[in-house]
């Protein structure tokens, strides 16, 4: 078992000061980093090219924001100097020095990046360390062994591990450091330190490394920033605090060739659960929560779309994490000039008060309280269909907010007496400051601790010195026997309550979980420690009297737990999601389909091997719907080029979706109409003769209205493949509908003969100009019916917003001709 993070560094041969140096990290740096572009052009890291990137800073009007720094990482090394010291490619780096002066010249500060440990030919060589009798052979752990997790154990490590007890270690790293600050640099990145960075090998264990490298800043006379990367392992977060001004809680945020871009949305989307578990521990005296480069350059080579761009980027202002971008500054366009200048975002990042997240789910909000009676408040959608979120204020610890202003559109939104709602695009987020008063009474609440619960199958108690009761349920393999059932769940009334969810885990995982043996609901996971719970609190509809709600997950490991809290009592509670999320893995699997682990799949699971024959299908038994009528359904699927689900509706005529993508891994989505009969449905995806794509999950939702826009198909013309519809907007509100947009736009076919797909032709938001009150837009939208039958007629679904997604609204449509 793993020691905790109270445990002392042993055999260090000196005291080492904290890294905290004054005036270095009071607040989060903001800046550029070369590696995510490298992930993309493996010959981008040279001298020429970050003196560009150096000058497009400059030139790009970020720098008055706050945007400093040019960090270069991994590669710049060529060899070592006659010390055993890294020393920069002749070929790539011909004057590193001058290169830190430029970029100091141009107003910016310089980082660059090492590894702990000494790699092979410096060991080899035997160099003398400098200011030493000491050579670098003296210094090295014996046996040799890695030095850090990028090697592996054995004789012949990457790189070798450093004993920090022996004469000369320390001197080393000085001789390290001062050579970096001799150059200019000002801050240095650490990578690969464990315990971290996907390997808990004690046998490596950086922290004395993470220590002396501190020290040698200290030392070295110049004030620099000091990050440790990545993926740090929480349970020796008091060694990150002391000496780090940042640590990356994360593994990278970038595809490195998994997906056609630098990164996508399951990728930084994963960042809402990881934080949950460091979100107690940040701050400008124990450094920031550092959630990795922020890719809002562009919605090309990104892979980001502009709603998602602003979503991560006001998860990482909320977080105070550094906000480095990713990828060539010189192709940062408008819209994220706009977002990255957003001085009010900006201030949330710089508010050195970490946001804690108050509700959890698929529409988290994250609150930062400034202690001064304001807070700002984040309201997320995870999912790719737009949302009603709504929650009392309560919830957030106030009881009344007499001023709501929105930053990212600058607007006040005026008073709200107990509470606040929203709808959010699919992807969206809606950052509030608010003003809140009035004390609340705590609400009533019972916790209930897993260890006392009902266990089986191979859920076992453990002990947890962290947890409440100081013991947790582990042991939650696979399996759908695998489970933790809370049986003596008791409120006095039938209504929503919050149901706070403490577990515990190191990266992505799932808990999956039902409600008096209801349909089963997903909570997404994340964290650093196996020993250090973190809390997630989602409502939950519960009825008077007993009830039962039981943990586990039938198709992958979900986190262990420690327990749940109830609280409240059946009002007032936030609004249970419109959308109700199905899991493909965990739905019926026919043929040669399997479910394979996913790691940033909903559920930690997925749906593969679908198609290449009838019969190999999944089949959703149990979709209930209310009302009869066209809903909206999320598809998140995988695939690496195009593919093709057929889609039957309660054992209607097939619909097909033809699908793209670039990663069997890293799931995708597409929001489409269909067609549902009040009560129980049964939505089935096969492929009769191609292979289709896998399925993480699918998400269905009643469409959404708003009260200011509303949109109609007016006309349609063109030939008969290719055909122009023209979508009317009308704005019914007292404001200007500020740049008005079509975000997504989908039909399935209902009817006639074949199955096809259309198309729309060019790329999604399609975008109008402003629409004055009582006025309308027209949007027109080229849609391919090049495959589909003359009397083919089909079920239209649309989301349009304004004003930046504080308007948004839901177009459907049935049995429309083309």
């Amino acid at each position: 078992m793993k020691l905790l993070s109270g445990m002392a560094l042993l055999g260090l041969a000196t005291v080492v000061a904290s890294a905290q140096t004054p005036g270095i990290a009071e607040t989060p740096y903001l800046g550029w980093t070369s590696f995510s572009q490298q992930t993309i052009d493996s010959s981008f890291l040279t001298q020429a090219n970050i003196s560009v990137q150096s000058d497009a800073l400059l030139a790009s009007g970020l720098q008055p924001h706050g945007f400093t720094y040019i960090n270069i990482d991994s590669g710049w090394q060529g060899s070592f100097d006659a010390n055993g010291r890294p020393i920069p490619s002749t070929t790539t780096f011909p004057d590193i020095a001058a290169l830190v002066a430029h970029i100091h010249a141009n107003g910016q500060k310089a980082g660059i990046y090492w590894i702990p440990g000494v790699e092979y030919p410096a060991v080899v060589a035997n160099s003398p360390i400098l200011g030493t009798p000491y050579h670098i052979q003296d210094i090295l752990q014996v046996p040799y062994t890695a030095g850090n997790a990028f090697g592996a154990a054995g004789t012949s490590p990457y790189h070798y591990k450093i004993d920090f007890t022996k004469p000369g270690a320390q001197e080393y790293m000085n001789s390290v450091v001062n050579l970096f600050a001799s150059w200019g640099f000002d801050a240095i990145k650490l990578d690969a330190v464990t315990p971290g960075s996907y390997s808990d090998d004690l046998s490596i264990d950086n922290r004395a490394d993470v220590a002396a490298w501190a020290s040698a800043i200290a030392q070295s006379g110049r004030p620099i920033w000091f990050t440790i990367s990545w993926a740090l392992d929480q349970d020796y977060l008091s060694t990150w605090q002391q000496y780090a001004n940042a640590r990356r809680i994360d593994g990278d945020i970038d595809c490195e060739g998994n997906c056609s871009t630098i990164t996508d949305w399951a990728m930084a989307s994963w960042r809402f659960y990881d934080l949950v578990g460091w979100q107690n521990a940040a701050g400008f005296t124990v450094g920031w929560n550092d959630l990795d480069s922020l890719e809002v350059m562009n919605s090309t080579t990104s892979g980001l779309s502009d709603v998602e761009r602003q979503s991560i980027t006001t998860l990482w202002a909320m977080a105070n994490a550094p906000m480095y971008l990713g990828g060539d500054l010189t192709t940062l366009d408008a819209f994220g000039k706009q977002i990255l200048s957003n001085d009010e975002v900006l201030a949330v990042n710089q508010s050195a008060h970490p946001a804690k997240q108050a509700l959890g789910g698929n529409t988290p909000v994250w609150v930062s309280d400034l202690g001064d009676g304001s807070y700002y408040v984040a309201v997320f959608n995870l999912d790719a269909l737009p949302a009603r979120v709504a929650f009392p204020w309560s919830s957030l610890g106030f009881a009344r907010a007499p001023r709501v202003r929105d930053l990212w559109n600058h607007i006040e939104l005026g008073s709200y007496d107990r509470g606040f709602s929203t709808t959010i695009l699919g992807h969206g987020v809606q950052l509030l400051k608010v003003e809140g008063n009035g004390s609340i009474n705590p609400p009533e609440s019972q916790s209930y601790e897993a260890e006392t619960a009902t266990l089986s199958g191979t859920a076992v108690v453990a002990a947890c010195p962290a947890c409440s009761g100081g013991e947790k349920v582990g042991g939650l393999a696979l399996g759908a026997n695998n489970t933790v059932t809370f049986n003596n769940v008791s409120v006095q009334r039938t209504g929503v309550y919050q149901m706070q969810i403490d577990s515990m885990t190191q990266g992505p995982r799932s808990l999956i979980y039902k409600v008096n043996g209801g349909p089963l609901i997903t909570l997404n996971t994340g964290g650093g420690s196996f020993f250090l719970p973190s809390s997630t609190t989602v409502p939950v509809a519960l009825h008077a009297g007993i009830n039962s709600i039981q943990f586990g997950n039938p198709t992958s490991y979900p986190p262990d737990m420690d327990r749940i809290v109830i609280s409240g009592d059946g009002s007032g509670a936030p609004r249970l999601p419109d959308a109700t999320t199905y899991e493909a893995e965990n739905a019926t699997l026919a043929g040669t389909v399997t479910p394979p682990y996913c790691e940033y799949c909903s559920g930690a699971g997925e749906a593969g091997n679908i198609g290449g024959g009838a019969g190999n299908t999944v089949t959703f038994a149990n979709v209930n719907v209310p009302t009869a009528g066209t809903y909206m359904m999320e598809v998140d699927y995988l695939t690496s080029g195009p593919r093709s689900f057929f889609m039957s509706v309660n054992g209607g005529a097939n619909t097909e979706l033809d699908l793209n993508g670039s990663s069997f891994s890293l799931p995708t989505s597409t929001v489409i109409p269909v067609n549902l009969q009040a009560g129980s449905n049964t939505i089935q995806f096969g492929n009769d003769t191609g292979y289709a794509p896998a399925l993480d999950r699918i998400a269905i939702a009643p469409p959404l209205e708003s009260a200011a826009l509303s949109g109609a198909i007016v006309r349609k013309s063109g030939g008969a493949g290719l055909r122009v519809w023209t979508i009317s907007l009308s704005n019914a509100g007292p404001g200007r509908a500020i740049r008005p947009k079509i975000n997504t736009f989908s039909l399935t076919q209902t009817s006639g003969a074949g199955a096809c797909h259309p198309k729309v032709i060019g790329a999604l938001p399609l975008k109008s100009g402003d629409i004055a009150p009582g006025g309308h837009g027209d949007i027109t939208v080229p849609i391919d019916f090049s495959r589909c039958s003359a009397a083919a007629k089909f079920n239209v679904g649309l989301v349009f917003s304004s004003n930046n997604g504080a308007d948004i609204g839901n177009l459907v449509v049935s049995s429309q001709s083309r």
